[in-house]
């Protein structure tokens, strides 16, 4: 197998194994609230993507209730009955890339007229927020 060697990451014919840096979180939204949510999320994505980020992702709670977790999504963030949970991740090529990143769109929301002083759809107290080294990273070739 042909491998390639930089900064970031390794590369053979098939895979791909690049280190990362992913921001996660977790949040509840209120349900009569979700597609206002969406349209959030689809122009923070946007907004993420324009800057760099080489992945957004909001994902809403299907199957929250498992055996094999001891403390349940919901729980972590004190959500209501009436709130979907939205566990969401940006990835970015590494953490100095992120926090450039994050800088930028910070800036824009703060001086775009569409965002700045948007009202958000949900507690922002309550959101879980941190920045992640992946400790695995395995990418499929078809995906």
């Amino acid at each position: 197998m042909e491998r390639v060697k930089d900064n970031n990451s390794t590369m053979n014919k098939n895979l791909r194994f690049t280190m990362v840096y992913v921001d996660g979180y977790v949040l509840p939204v209120p349900k009569k609230n979700l597609q206002v949510y969406r349209k959030m999320a689809q122009l923070a994505g946007k907004i993420w993507k324009k800057h760099g980020a080489l992945q957004y992702t909001e994902c809403v709670g299907d199957d929250l209730n498992s055996k094999l977790s001891g403390i349940k999504f919901p729980k972590t963030v004190q959500a209501k009955t009436s709130e979907q949970i939205i566990f969401a991740f940006i990835i970015f090529k590494s953490k100095t890339h992120r926090d450039r990143v994050n800088a930028k769109v910070m800036k824009e929301f703060m001086e775009d007229p569409k965002t700045k002083g948007m009202s958000m759809p949900f507690d922002i107290k309550r959101m879980v927020y941190g920045g992640f080294k992946p400790l695995v990273n395995i990418k499929s070739t078809h995906f």
